[in-house]
């Protein structure tokens, strides 16, 4: 099982992701750069768990987009 992640967080990866669906992707290095110009998050470690559920989110959408073609 994963870690369970902040609401704060959680709501603001999928806030940034509603805002700019085209800026991430499923690479987080590219998406933990687009999080450091989209916000102004003082904190590294905050930064990094939002890229990466911003990843994680993306992964999951392509992966249900995979799945409903295949079906």
């Amino acid at each position: 099982m994963g870690r369970v992640k902040p609401k704060f967080i959680k709501s603001l990866a999928e806030k940034l992701l509603e805002t700019y669906p085209d800026r991430f992707t499923e690479s987080f290095e590219e998406n933990k750069k687009a999080v450091a110009e989209l916000t102004d998050i003082p904190s590294k470690t905050v930064r990094n768990k939002v890229a990466g559920y911003i990843t994680r989110l993306v992964k999951r959408r392509k992966a249900r987009e995979k799945a409903e073609q295949a079906a």
